[in-house]
């Protein structure tokens, strides 16, 4: 077939132009990736920085404004975890999982703010979270997410637990496990830990499919002293993410609590410190030094014991509990 010649110059400016435009985009992915490889290695600054760089030669790419908002979340820097939520919420504003973690950005803010600037950001909150499930019935941490403010919110920042009730029924409705831990994590807010107990042994019963919800469970049965309701989160958890760190935590934390540790509660807390992400949802490294340091000390290896605590009181200076524990060792 016969091509005029003046069509030669068009066709190679084409050609050369999906070169040019499958090099950058490979190379958007590139950048996405790394951010996401940093975010997940707790290297939050250096996230932030290359998505950043991704946002800036692909604009419109609302998934990488999520992983800015995430990022910026990590790091307290609530201002812009908003903006790069929003950002993603304007791209994109059917996809519930952006309206989700604006919501979040705004709460994050909201506890730190004043009273006037918390109850307006308070609003924007719930608003989210309502707008995500509208968006998505089956959003189940945005569904949570709106229960858990209902629970804990006054009437007056639009909260109540009259609006939770039917929100946990349909949850219950889809997901039974999903719908035991919204009721307990209800009955948690409200102080009734006798029922929360309860509605989270069910939950765990009922096999969740979610490591988040297992583990925070965890923290629950962690912080009220609960070693057989942490060793069934152990066990539910490494059910469903296997590689998490957090099975071995609680299961040592178990182990302590029970004064029946052995050899493994040292060395799984020593692993969840070197394995761990710096990350919500996962327990701070002092608090593993914290609970090294009651390993020891039912043990009788009172140096080793200070030494745990010392570490504890360096990593979060406001930690009572180790300051306690120091004060009553070096009394001794």
């Amino acid at each position: 077939m016969r091509m005029h010649w003046l069509a030669l110059p068009l066709i190679f400016f084409a050609t050369a132009s999906m070169g040019v435009s499958g090099a950058a985009s490979s190379k958007q992915d590139e950048n996405i990736e790394a951010g996401r490889q940093a975010y997940e290695a707790s290297d939050y600054g250096k996230a932030a920085q290359v998505l950043q760089e991704a946002a800036v030669q692909n604009p419109q790419n609302a998934e990488i404004y999520l992983w800015l908002a995430k990022t910026y979340s990590e790091m307290q820097q609530h201002d812009a975890a908003i903006a790069s939520a929003e950002r993603a919420v304007a791209l994109d504003p059917q996809n519930s999982v952006y309206h989700e973690w604006l919501g979040r950005a705004y709460g994050d803010k909201a506890e730190h703010a004043g009273i006037f600037s918390g109850l307006s950001l308070a609003k924007k909150t719930r608003r989210e979270f309502e707008t995500a499930v509208r968006l998505d019935d089956r959003n189940f941490s945005a569904r949570q997410a709106l229960i858990e403010y209902d629970c804990s919110a006054p009437g007056i920042a639009g909260g109540g637990e009259d609006k939770a009730r039917p929100q946990i029924e349909k949850l219950a409705q889809m997901d039974a496990a999903e719908g035991h831990y919204a009721a307990g994590n209800c009955r948690r807010q409200k102080k009734d830990f006798a029922t929360a107990d309860a509605e989270f042994t069910q939950a765990l019963e009922s096999h969740p499919k979610s490591a988040n919800l297992i583990y925070d469970i965890g923290d629950y049965a962690m912080k009220h002293g609960r070693p057989e309701q942490l060793v069934s989160v152990a066990n539910e958890g490494e059910k469903v993410a296997p590689t998490d760190p957090r099975g071995k935590f609680y299961r040592a934390v178990a182990l302590v609590l029970t004064k029946n540790s052995g050899g493994d509660a040292e060395s799984w807390l020593r692993e969840y410190l070197k394995r761990a992400p710096l990350r919500n949802g996962y327990p701070r490294p002092f608090e593993a030094h914290e609970w090294l340091g009651r390993l020891f000390e039912n043990e009788g290896k009172t140096q080793a014991a200070i030494a745990e605590y010392e570490t504890a009181l360096q990593l979060d200076p406001k930690s009572k509990s180790a300051g306690e524990a120091l004060k009553r060792l070096k009394k001794g």
